[in-house]
């Protein structure tokens, strides 16, 4: 068994890919401060609580966009597998033709999901990557990744708007019964949740018209549910696409057996 980390900034995902295939997903939160042998024993409880002894652990696969913990969950797969992870970024094999300005500049986890979907769906391909931001980014047809656009995902824009005004509340992050809301936590609800399922919906449709043609759209990340399911486009959802590709990337550098879903 492998272990899959996607190095988020507000959660880490840990994957269990056993013979191949992701057995078992589970979250942690993310904290600067902790140390590679609080993550590890963490981790371990985790696995225990699922029924997963350490000792089956072989290596680990990580994409991190929070630089201060890279070698952090270096060190925390080396304490529960005994050898060193595959880490996403320079040196590494992905199969992924990145076409951007500056490819260096690309982020470990993008670089990962992207590897997951050119490994799972038809091209060209829409992923659309709903975390602490929103991240939509394009592959074409030969499965190259010409870029796409970022903006500020639905908790950062409703933390926005409480810290930036005196009367307005702080709310759950759901759907209103409808658009047209009719009192103010609704009002907040709706422009949240269906401006940003709209706003998804104009990119992808820009997107689209750039290409010159409908392109397979995927939604994944760690808040997709609220928001992926209000917009008006086809849309499958892969809530684990990050982890999947992390698997394959493993797998393209080492001797072990290839991944498969």
């Amino acid at each position: 068994m492998i272990l899959a980390l996607d190095v988020g900034n507000t959660n880490i995902a840990v994957g269990c890919i056993t013979d191949g295939e992701l057995k078992h997903v589970f979250r942690i939160s993310t904290n600067v401060a902790r140390s590679a042998d609080e993550y590890a024993v963490q981790i371990n409880n985790m696995l225990e609580f699922q029924g997963i002894k350490r000792t089956s652990i072989e290596g680990g696969s990580i994409s991190s966009v929070v630089p201060p913990l890279t070698n952090t969950f270096r060190e925390t797969i080396v304490k529960l597998a005994g050898a060193q992870p595959v880490i996403v970024g320079a040196g590494v094999k992905t199969g992924l033709n990145i076409l951007i300005d500056d490819p260096a500049q690309l982020g470990a986890d993008m670089v990962a999901t992207a590897v997951g979907a050119l490994a799972s769906y038809k091209l060209p391909a829409i992923i659309v990557d709903l975390g602490t931001a929103t991240k939509m980014f394009v592959l074409n047809e030969k499965g190259s990744f010409l870029g796409g656009a970022i903006m500020p995902g639905v908790t950062l824009s409703m933390n926005a708007l409480a810290a930036g005004t005196s009367q307005l509340p702080e709310i759950p992050i759901e759907a209103p019964v409808k658009s047209i809301s009719s009192n103010t936590i609704d009002c907040i609800k709706s422009g949240i949740i269906f401006g940003a399922a709209s706003a998804i919906d104009g990119m992808i449709a820009r997107f689209e018209e750039e290409l010159g043609k409908q392109a397979t759209v995927i939604a994944t990340g760690g808040l997709v549910e609220p928001v992926y399911r209000h917009c008006k486009h086809e849309i499958t959802h892969d809530p684990h696409l990050i982890l999947h590709g992390l698997g394959i990337i493993y797998e393209k550098n080492s001797a072990k057996r290839a991944f498969r879903r």
